[in-house]
């Protein structure tokens, strides 16, 4: 072997072409010692590893010559193949390998022989699925496959679903979705529900949130649709709990897809159009199993996970799910609930709200669940407490009340309610360290005012504006100019309201703060300040051309008053 490196090409061609008359002639002569040996019957179980290994040559001139001289060998096979698998698990990588690939090879020709042997082969398969090599692995692959060819499921599975109960691991799994898969479909069958079944168990699909573990048990999976296709039905269930499974605790995107891939190959299989109608069928039962200890779930829990996935992936099913789901939310958000727990079911309900018509509204019931939502769960979660957790639940559960006032699923009157109910709570989120939560709750106090119109306490309606010109004063422009926006709507909300004189010393104080404003270095601010002031100047221009004229000498440039002063001669008041 040294000699293919020497330094002259003839010389390295040499050896090469010698490699090559060597492999063929370990093959030649073990054949023929098999055929001629006087004594061969003594020696087989010896010489039968060496031309196993030639059926398995890289040459397929070798690979000729050795099938050539071969015959079936399951008589010498409890001779080989102890020692055999005690080699498979050897500390040399070269040795290990070789004895792999002769695995198949041994099994291939023993036949329906290998199901005396079979307990001592998956056991040995099951330790060297755990190699780190490659080579290894997939040879252990081919050796189950062989064995699903040769003996009967019930016989295997009576070994590899103990096995698997007892320590699940990935080349448990791994040897059952090799056996499995292939298997033919009316020996499958009777034995279909109960592997889905055990793989349903939590202690096997939940046991280890390992990617490569995960992937094994999805073989397993896609080993069930494949061969036993419209038969599935029987286990659609447990199956679909296994995949959800898969993608709550999967770390990988990649690994995440292949498991709805399956979902989608288990729906065509059991002749549904897609996974939706499968979350049809059984969304009630698998939110029923994921639910079951939902009061003592914290993050990260597999349930939990497990629940997550559901609700976001279930789509126009979900809006007939609401009796089971709105009480599990309205449990695990309550403040005294792990807070990890609750940021993650915000996160989700404020993704899912602005599309709820085709998700938790689909049926058109979440309005009836509004007081749960507003008085359970948003209310509680609004309330100041300390921590940087607790104010991001703060930012979830604000985006969330965003998200469902902007729906549009709510009516004008539902939105109304809510405003009785939150708007307290919002007005304090104004003063939140989150820049997002303050944002979000300006534009939530723009809706809900919008939404009132003139339909409102005046005593009520004088809290609000003074949390509103704070935000005038914020570092954010975009929140300025939404407190702007804001604080025109609160003046046409005086306008409409029946308490407008009662409001004339607020809007007074509102006109001085906002000429201020007006005078502003931000050209945008500036603008945005004229149009509320102009909006306004309708309620009490007399009093507002007085506050301008007193300040108009004070401001860097006068231009914004005078355009003001024009507006409010132009257009006439309306007392």
């Amino acid at each position: 072997m040294q000699t293919i490196f020497h330094q002259h090409w003839k010389v390295r061609v040499a050896a090469i072409e010698a490699t090559g008359t060597v492999r063929r002639a370990v093959a030649s002569v073990v054949g023929g010692w098999l055929l001629h040996l006087r004594d061969r019957y003594s020696f087989f179980h010896k010489l039968i590893p060496l031309l196993l290994r030639t059926l398995d040559d890289e040459m397929p001139e070798v690979r000729q010559l050795a099938a050539s001289l071969w015959e079936v060998v399951f008589r010498n096979l409890s001779k080989i193949l102890p020692a055999l698998c005690h080699d498979i698990t050897n500390w040399v990588v070269g040795t290990r390998v070789k004895s792999a690939q002769l695995l198949p090879v041994q099994l291939l020709h023993a036949e329906d022989h290998t199901t005396q042997h079979l307990e001592i082969v998956l056991r040995t398969l099951f330790l060297a699925c755990t190699d780190e090599e490659t080579a290894v692995v997939h040879s252990c692959s081919r050796s189950a496959q062989l064995i699903r060819t040769f003996v009967n499921p019930e016989v295997f599975l009576k070994l590899i679903l103990p096995m698997l109960k007892k320590g699940p691991s990935a080349s448990c799994l791994l040897m059952l979705a090799s056996t499995i898969r292939g298997c033919p479909r009316e020996a499958l069958q009777s034995h279909l529900t109960a592997i889905a079944t055990e793989l349903a168990q939590a202690h096997i699909c939940q046991a280890s949130e390992n990617d490569l573990y995960l992937e094994r048990l999805l073989l397993c999976v896609q080993a069930l649709v494949s061969v036993c296709c419209k038969d599935c039905s029987t286990a659609s269930l447990q199956l679909m709990d296994v995949l959800l499974t898969i993608m709550a605790l999967a770390g990988s995107t990649s690994l995440r897809d292949k498991a709805q891939e399956t979902m989608d190959s288990l729906a065509a299989a059991e002749g549904v159009s897609s996974c939706q109608d499968l979350y049809c069928r059984y969304l009630g039962h698998l939110l029923e199993r994921a639910t079951a200890s939902h009061l003592n779930w914290t993050a990260p829990l597999p349930e939990l996970l497990q629940f997550s996935v559901i609700i976001t992936q279930s789509g126009p099913a979900l809006g007939e799910a609401l009796p089971h789901v709105m009480p599990t939310l309205r449990a695990c958000l309550q403040p005294s609930r792990d807070p990890q727990m609750r940021l993650k079911l915000f996160s989700i309900l404020s993704t899912m709200l602005p599309r709820a018509a085709d998700t938790i509204d689909s049926h058109r019931q979440l309005p009836s669940y509004l007081e749960m939502v507003t008085k359970d769960i948003l209310a509680p979660n609004l309330q100041w407490h300390s921590g940087r957790t607790a104010a991001a639940i703060r930012t979830a559960a604000v985006s969330c009340l965003w998200a469902l006032t902007s729906s549009e699923v709510l009516s004008a009157k539902q939105i109304q309610d809510v405003q009785e109910t939150l708007m307290p709570q919002v007005l304090t989120t104004l003063e939140e360290d989150s820049q997002m939560t303050r944002l979000i709750s300006c534009r939530i106090i723009n809706t809900f005012l919008k939404t009132l119109g003139g339909m409102i306490d005046p005593d009520k309606l004088i809290k609000i504006y003074p949390e509103l010109l704070k935000r005038l004063d914020d570092v954010s422009n975009d929140l300025r100019m939404a407190a702007a926006s804001t604080l025109v709507t609160w003046l046409q909300c005086v306008k409409n309201t029946d308490g407008k004189t009662y409001c004339q010393s607020s809007v007074q104080y509102l006109y001085r703060e906002l000429l201020v404003h007006l005078d502003d270095p931000e050209s945008v601010i500036q603008d945005a300040i004229l149009e509320v002031l102009k909006d306004g100047s309708a309620l009490f221009p007399d009093l507002l051309v007085r506050e301008t004229e007193a300040v108009i000498h004070k401001h860097c440039s006068a231009t914004y008053c005078e355009q003001l002063l024009q507006h409010v001669q132009a257009v006439p008041a309306t007392q």
